[in-house]
């Protein structure tokens, strides 16, 4: 597990993982499906997964120079993974969800209870 982890952990490895599944992607590209990234972090994050050989990185000689990074044969072995995780995810949203309906319901009648403050925080996850 530790080992999984080290690769892929962080808050950005399995997204940006999840991004270049279905081919490759430009790191601008990337920048632009991960707005709230820096631009020294997506550097750093694709380097290790890299160095990992989790991702290619190729180079094009061309003028200007285009680099795209996408998924080595390796790195394909995560995406069934990735996918349980995002079902996961989908799935915990769902549970949460449906307790914030039912918490909403019961306590909206009491004062000071925002009717719909338990989907704010769900929502800006979905």
């Amino acid at each position: 597990m530790e080992a999984a982890i080290d690769i892929i952990g962080g808050k950005w490895k399995p997204v940006i993982l999840w991004h270049i599944r279905d081919g490759p992607l430009r790191f601008n590209e990337i920048r632009s499906i991960l707005p709230a990234i820096t631009q020294g972090m997506l550097t750093r994050q694709l380097r290790e997964l890299e160095a990992d050989q989790v991702v290619n990185r190729t180079v094009y000689a061309e003028v200007p120079p285009r680099v795209e990074y996408s998924l080595t044969e390796f790195g394909m072995t995560v995406i069934p993974i990735l996918d349980d995780l995002c079902e996961w995810g989908r799935t915990y949203l769902k549970i949460t969800n449906d307790f914030c309906e039912k918490k909403d319901l019961n306590s909206s009648s009491q004062a000071g209870i925002d009717e719909g403050s338990c989907y704010a925080d769900i929502s800006a996850h979905q």
